[in-house]
């Protein structure tokens, strides 16, 4: 291995000498301090406002601790590598409205200092009450977009146990999207699987493109909006439900899911086409917006434990019915483990409830 963790066959220490690597690593602080002598050497760097400069120096920072120093786990962040003409598509002030700032969003018009004033569409307005912290404009395949993100100290807190008076378990799967200890469905979309036979088609007329030409160009910005309106969709059937999910319901019991390991399996693409992990991430945002309680439990054993008796019924993916030998209790398999991640959930919050929902 060489100094910079890469293999011998992939970093040639003849053509490319690493040099002696300093005692001290150069962290932001340094690299931040010599910004100034930076301009000096290339004066294209004044044209770029500094407090974003040391944004993009924050960032490598981060991307550099990830790399070197483990986490508690003691895994580390993989080496970072330079980003390619066009890759790095954000870049944030870290002040808005405010003096000193570099940004500043009035009447509809954003002013962006050594850019200008830009006419934006709000599309909510900034309520009363909140502080605003940042702004990051962000390039996506159809347009510029504005992120400003905002503080509020009034944020609702949870609601205590004696307050919970629903509860509901979830159980998501590739059969159907969701299955509630209730009985209740929702169908799984499958955004992705219906868009790729039309993706494939495109990516292959990029294939044939010349690359570098406009027509490639072309080419692959019309795949990036393919691939970002399957991620819109998406992302609006999770809000729908999670917002029904809310509105209903005090406590949501749902499963920590290992994604990453379950991406790993034959059902890598149906898996990530669901989005277990963005739904659940949805869902908690949501919930600490509203004041309502979800909690997460172990998933080992919820398909196969029996609701009713607890008794383990080993069954595989292919048998959609749970039937109990011990007690008789014949339940959809999804509902079944939807009632035993409810029934975790409320052991672990220690929470009774009148009757169970069921």
């Amino acid at each position: 291995m060489s100094r910079n963790r890469c293999s011998i066959d992939h970093c040639s220490l003849v053509f490319e000498p690493i040099g002696e690597i300093p005692e001290k690593f150069p962290n932001y602080n340094v690299q931040a301090g010599e910004l100034k002598q930076t301009k000096e050497l290339f004066p294209n760097y004044k044209n770029i406002y500094h407090d974003v400069q040391q944004q993009n120096l924050k960032r490598l920072d981060k991307a550099w601790d990830r790399w070197i120093k483990p986490d508690k786990s003691g895994k580390r962040g993989g080496r970072p590598k330079f980003k390619k003409l066009g890759e790095l598509r954000s870049f944030t002030f870290p002040r808005i409205n405010c003096p000193k700032a570099g940004a500043f969003l009035e009447n509809g018009v954003l002013k962006l200092s050594k850019i200008g004033s830009i006419p934006v569409i709000v599309h909510r307005p900034i309520p009363d009450g909140f502080t605003l912290k940042t702004c990051s404009v962000v390039c996506k395949p159809d347009g510029w977009y504005c992120s400003i993100s905002m503080e509020d100290e009034a944020v609702p807190s949870p609601l205590s146990l004696s307050q919970v008076k629903t509860a509901i378990g979830i159980d998501v799967g590739l059969h159907s999207f969701l299955t509630t200890s209730e009985g209740e469905t929702v169908p799984i979309q499958q955004v992705y699987r219906k868009s790729q036979n039309h993706l494939a088609r495109q990516q292959r007329k990029l294939a044939k493109q010349q690359k570098g030409s406009n027509r490639y160009k072309k080419q692959r910005n019309f795949i990036a909006r393919i691939h970002q309106r399957i991620s819109r969709q998406r992302k609006d059937f999770h809000y729908n439900i999670v917002h029904k999910l809310v509105k209903a319901y005090d406590l949501i019991a749902v499963e920590e899911l290992n994604i990453r390991g379950l991406a790993r399996t034959k059902l890598a693409k149906s898996i990530l086409d669901a989005g277990w992990g963005q739904f659940i991430t949805i869902l908690e945002t949501v919930a600490v917006k509203c004041g309502i309680r979800v909690v997460k439990v172990n998933p080992h054993g919820t398909s196969q434990d029996c609701s009713n008796c607890g008794a383990k019924v080993p069954k595989t993916l292919s048998i959609r019915t749970h039937s109990c030998p011990k007690c008789r209790c014949v339940l959809d398999r999804d509902e079944n483990a939807a009632i035993n991640i409810l029934n975790r959930a409320l052991s672990e919050v220690g929470l009774i409830l009148p009757a169970r929902i069921a």
